[in-house]
């Protein structure tokens, strides 16, 4: 039996006679608990669980683990095709699912009488896309949505999701009511941005009688002190050419922002893995300290630099090509390579305390989700976080705009160009 956390049985006891629910609660908060059981109370004869790929085997082996459920890796051929079968035959499994391979399997679309959870629901935010669209095709009986987005205060990416909830209220007009915008002269183009929110109490309880519940961290736990340190670094001669002239040649490799996408990208890798002074300061603050350390990057030449200042340590990688823990699980030494995208979201970390910040995402979310990896439930120690900062450079610029709730785009690139 699970012993629930009181916030935990909170959320199941307000939406306890509903059958389309979502659980925006905030990273750390135990959300895999909450939907895992609704999903139980359901009962429903077929479950589907749409996620993203990192968290399969972790879905599966939750199921297993505290329910005994009948649960298939939906991604494997043999276990896709013996759990089609078994619809007809046995009540009550589950089939998990990543969201880049769903919209590929169109017999999905056949399900019916089932319940449907996404896991990090905020990645249907975008309807245009393939897996918003077919995911807005399916036709469920029930549906869970699990994510810690909203609770940050990015209340445009619910409209598709609230279209699961059944309010089907028109994205216009939920703009309207509930995001505060305004244009700005781009280039003589007018490009609407978000100010803020509005009439943001009366969305809440619009979304609560929808089944919506909402949970911050500090309203519900008393966790440990969070401490930011930078550790500035000088940019290199070859940066400086590049921001001014948008071409330079770093070891053999001729670089050329030709676009602003081109030259954002490389403006940040020429602060990272073209950046020995920074290199030389990572190596410096992983070898002051035995720790457990957690380290995010973006690219993989960022990764394959790294690796050969680390001397014995004993190292897990989780990136799009491997998900390796066995270190960080066993060895109070170990350090941890998170590439942003495939485990900003999802991880559980909290062994370690400190988080290393090799360079920085574009993206808000990502940004938020991965320092909530050390500082959820069970993290007893304050929890430290050190950026290696270019200074005067696009890095500071970018984490200025991520600590103020926004992405850092290409428009605010080529403002911070202009000013450069």
């Amino acid at each position: 039996m699970i012993n629930f956390k009181p916030h935990q049985q909170l959320s199941l006891d307000l939406t306890a006679d509903k059958h389309l629910v979502a659980y925006y609660l905030d990273m750390g908060l135990g959300k895999t608990f909450v939907g895992a059981e609704k999903l139980i109370q359901l009962k429903a004869p077929i479950n589907l669980l749409i996620c993203q790929c990192s968290k399969i085997d972790d879905w599966i082996e939750h199921f297993q683990k505290y329910y005994t459920l009948p649960a298939f890796n939906l991604t494997e051929k043999k276990q896709y095709e013996r759990f089609f079968e078994l619809t007809e035959l046995v009540s009550g499994i589950v089939g998990v699912i990543n969201y880049e391979l769903a919209f590929r399997r169109k017999d999905l679309l056949n399900l019916r009488d089932f319940t449907l959870m996404l896991d990090e629901s905020s990645m249907i935010q975008n309807e245009t896309v393939k897996r918003s669209k077919f995911v807005l095709k399916l036709a469920p009986k029930n549906v869970i949505l699990l994510s810690g987005t909203p609770t940050s205060g990015k209340y445009e990416k619910l409209w598709s999701q609230i279209q699961l909830l059944g309010w089907k209220i028109s994205k216009k007009l939920f703009w309207q009511q509930y995001v505060d915008t305004e244009y700005l002269d781009v280039n003589g183009f007018p490009v609407r941005t978000i100010k803020g929110y509005k009439n943001v109490d009366r969305l809440k309880r619009k979304l609560a009688k929808h089944g919506a519940v909402f949970m911050k961290s500090e309203e519900v736990l008393t966790l440990p002190e969070q401490f930011d340190n930078k550790i500035m670094i000088p940019t290199t001669k070859e940066y400086r050419k590049f921001m001014r002239t948008s071409i330079v040649k770093v070891a053999d490799t001729e670089l050329v922002g030709d676009t602003s996408l081109t030259k954002r990208m490389y403006a940040r890798q020429l602060c990272g893995q073209y950046n020995q002074a920074k290199l030389e300061a990572f190596q410096d603050l992983i070898q002051s300290t035995e720790d457990r350390l957690i380290v995010f990057y973006n690219f993989n030449e960022e990764l394959k630099k790294m690796l050969e200042l680390v001397d014995e340590r004993p190292v897990s990688i989780v990136n799009g090509e491997m998900k390796d823990l066995t270190a960080y699980n066993e060895r109070d030494n170990s350090i941890t390579f998170v590439q942003y995208q495939a485990g900003a979201k999802g991880l559980n970390l909290q062994k370690a305390n400190k988080i290393v910040y090799f360079t920085l995402t574009q993206s808000c979310e990502d940004w938020m989700q991965s320092k909530k990896r050390i500082h959820r439930m069970g993290q007893e120690k304050s929890c430290f976080y050190y950026y290696l900062m270019c200074r005067n450079s696009i890095e500071e610029e970018v984490l200025k705009t991520l600590e103020s709730g926004r992405d850092y785009t290409d428009n605010l690139f080529e403002k911070y160009c202009e000013v450069y």
